[in-house]
């Protein structure tokens, strides 16, 4: 076990190996992705992403970690070039897992296509790995029950075919049928895909069958558009295999889907719908230990505010609900009950950090489960079979993904007990030193902010603001692979991470100052507070100073560029430039709507007043624009719209277009190529 401070200065670490961090390193790093406790207490099963052999794309392998108390390396479980994921214990100790590795089976193994991800399992005696479900059209998510013979899992289904026709039906019409689809209501794509047609294509279904994959029944066999925009995540089934529980939506009075809590009890044979409410989302469903109690969350929608995320507990089978720790003002996330079933372990955003709290059922009360002063990231939480320990993933602005566990005491230190990803302990640490700082915003507001300098640097440094996307959303001590700090100051430059009007951890009133048409209003002006600050710092260089962004933050880059000269230059990906344009161009128009106002035909003036095309001309700095063609969250229209205004204007801009990727730079090389042209760029207008 390693405790959080034993760190060893990276310029030792450097001269021993030889370890230098750019882009190259940080797409080569693996990246710890789940953990499951064995039943046991003993171990825990680990997910780690790497590069496969080709160095073309993350293959993943599931890895064994000793917990404390127990001895043991790490030891890998499976290898090759498949991804094997999304560990899961079986009642009998077998680890369950999704892999699209060969089967073996001619059908499913053709020539023309690639395996198609199964639930597969581990034998407890040892041996190679056993598939259990044969889904032809693969299986996205599932979770065995860890106390009985059965397991729900999330598969594409084609409405109205026998289950022995779907394969056949979908490869003849892929050879011969026509390609149209057909739609009778928004939406129509989802981030980087268009969603099934289901008179020809699958859909998601809810399934049941025994722990062995036998038994298969569909839970959901009406199901068309219910659950489209889900991923399969939000499902779970109680511990003694009589209930199972999933998010079903349909859409709200507002066109944006309203989710409910399905609960199936399969001893009374019967289903029934908890929750709906019009307006309102539930979230994250979690079974108690005796399968009584069901904890999630719930989200309210109106026009005029987005209201906090609320914990709500449901008592089963009468249904009655209640809202557990109103006064606490976080957006959690409840990732495991107490063995005890008084508490509930949940996640939230807090002040730049992602801490890890414990709940009190009946009272609300709220406890720290990890020190805050360790700051830090933490995810995929657990707790351990015995009921003293939590294990996850944590990580922080210097610390790449690792697995951590922590006592169920409070304030308790969290230990990295692994070094899975490759990055030496304390490298980080070496390069590059980190503040957490605030300043005060126009109206007076503090605004946090991360500081990130050259642990090493002398002088006046060449500085970037980078602005988060969402907008609601935050820059929390947390490693980003699409966003390395660490990329750009072991390059020299100093980062400026900034959580203003609209973030995360900061209270609800904080969040609420984005919401409604005010984008480029106080969000624009914690922003320029945050660089006046960091601007007369005698570390930084104010004539050498660059803005980026992406999603949101790329709005904010172009609302910077038309509103203010103050910087040498700007990168903007995956960026809002048109706010009307955006409207009929993004995949969830109604959401756009929705937080955003009324459509643009209705008043086209005021709809725009804070859209950077409307103050295009005003634009002098040089930017680099960057989009994935696959972009359906934010549409390639408006990176090309906008470097066509500023080349037709005469200002210095480039385009960097990736025709494979969607709102993310996600596969190794077009990631090295990210950093790499943004470096470029920024090198070649930050110099002296």
């Amino acid at each position: 076990m390693t405790p959080l401070d034993a760190a060893v200065p990276a310029a030792e670490l450097t001269a021993q190996t030889g370890w230098v961090f750019d882009q190259v390193k940080l797409v080569g790093l693996n990246r710890v992705v789940s953990v499951a406790p064995a039943p046991c207490g003993t171990w825990a099963a680990v997910a780690v992403e790497r590069l496969n052999s080709e160095g073309s794309k993350y293959a993943c392998d599931l890895w064994r970690v000793s917990l404390p108390g127990a001895e043991g390396l790490p030891l890998q479980l499976t290898r090759g070039d498949s991804r094997d994921t999304s560990p899961c214990f079986r009642h009998d100790g077998a680890l369950g897992f999704l892999s699209n590795r060969a089967t073996g089976d001619k059908e499913t193994d053709s020539k023309n296509d690639e395996p198609v991800t199964q639930v597969w399992v581990l034998p407890v005696q040892g041996g190679d790995p056993v598939r259990l479900t044969n889904e032809p059209f693969g299986v996205s998510s599932f979770k065995f029950a860890s106390g009985a013979e059965r397991m729900v899992a999330v598969a594409g289904v084609m409405p109205g075919v026998p289950f022995a026709e779907q394969r056949a039906r979908a490869q003849a019409r892929k050879k011969t049928g026509a390609t149209s689809r057909h739609y009778t209501r928004m939406p129509v794509r989802y981030w980087d895909h268009w969603l099934p047609d289901p008179a020809h294509e699958a859909v998601p279904h809810f399934l049941l069958f025994d722990s062995s994959g036998e038994g298969r029944r569909d839970l959901t066999p009406q199901a068309i558009r219910e659950h489209e925009l889900g991923d399969g995540a939000a499902i779970d089934i109680s511990p003694d295999g009589r209930r199972a529980v999933i998010v079903s939506g349909q859409p709200g009075p507002d066109r944006i889907d309203d989710t409910a809590l399905l609960i199936f009890d399969f001893e009374r044979d019967s289903h029934q719908l908890l929750g709906h409410i019009a307006a309102s989302s539930l979230d994250h469903p979690l079974f108690s230990g005796d399968g009584k109690r069901v904890a999630c969350t719930r989200q309210h929608r109106s026009v005029e505010s987005i209201s906090k995320v609320e914990l709500t507990v449901f008592d089963l089978p009468d249904g009655g609900s209640k809202a557990i720790a109103e006064a606490w003002d976080r957006w959690p996330q409840p990732v495991a009950w107490s063995e005890d079933g008084n508490r509930i372990v949940a996640t939230a955003d807090d002040n730049g950090a992602i801490g890890v709290f414990e709940v009190e059922a009946a009272s609300g009360k709220v406890s720290r489960l990890v020190d805050a002063g360790v700051g830090g990231a933490h995810s995929n939480v657990n707790a351990v079979a015995g009921g003293k320990t939590i294990i996850g993933i944590r990580s922080s602005l210097l610390e790449a993904p690792e697995v951590f566990t922590a006592s169920l005491a409070n304030e308790a230190m969290p230990v990295v007990s692994t070094r899975l990803s490759g990055m030496t302990q304390g490298f980080g640490a070496g390069i590059a030193k980190v503040e957490k700082l605030e300043v005060a915003s126009s109206d007076g507001t503090p605004v946090q902010y991360f500081f990130l300098r050259p642990l090493a640097a002398k002088g006046r440094l060449p500085t970037l603001l980078w602005i988060h996307g969402g907008p609601i959303g935050a820059w929390n001590d947390l490693w980003f692979f699409r966003w390395n700090a660490l990329t750009a100051v072991a390059r020299g430059y100093a980062v400026v991470m900034a959580n203003p009007r609209g973030s995360t951890g900061f209270g609800q009133d904080f969040v609420q100052g984005i919401w409604g048409n005010v984008w480029g209003a106080q969000c624009y002006e914690d922003l320029m507070a945050v660089t006046d600050a960091v601007a007369a710092r005698p570390d930084v260089d104010a004539a050498r100073m660059a803005a980026m962004g992406g999603s949101f933050g790329g709005y904010m880059t172009n609302w910077i560029g038309a509103n203010t000269d103050r910087f040498r230059c700007l990168v903007t990906h995956a960026s809002v430039f048109s706010m009307s344009g955006f409207y009929g161009d993004t995949d969830i128009p109604a959401w756009w709507l929705l937080e955003i106002g009324p459509a643009p035909y209705r008043d086209p003036v005021s709809y725009d007043r804070y859209s950077p095309s409307l103050r295009v001309g005003n634009w002098k700095t040089p930017a680099l624009i960057i989009h994935g063609e696959k972009d359906y969250r934010v549409g390639i229209t408006q990176g090309l719209t906008l470097f066509e205004c500023l080349q037709q204007q005469g200002v210095e801009s480039e385009l960097l277009v990736f025709p494979d990727e969607n709102h993310w730079i996600l596969k190794p090389a077009n990631s090295v190529a990210w950093y790499s042209a943004v470096f470029d760029f920024l090198g070649r207008h930050l110099q002296p």
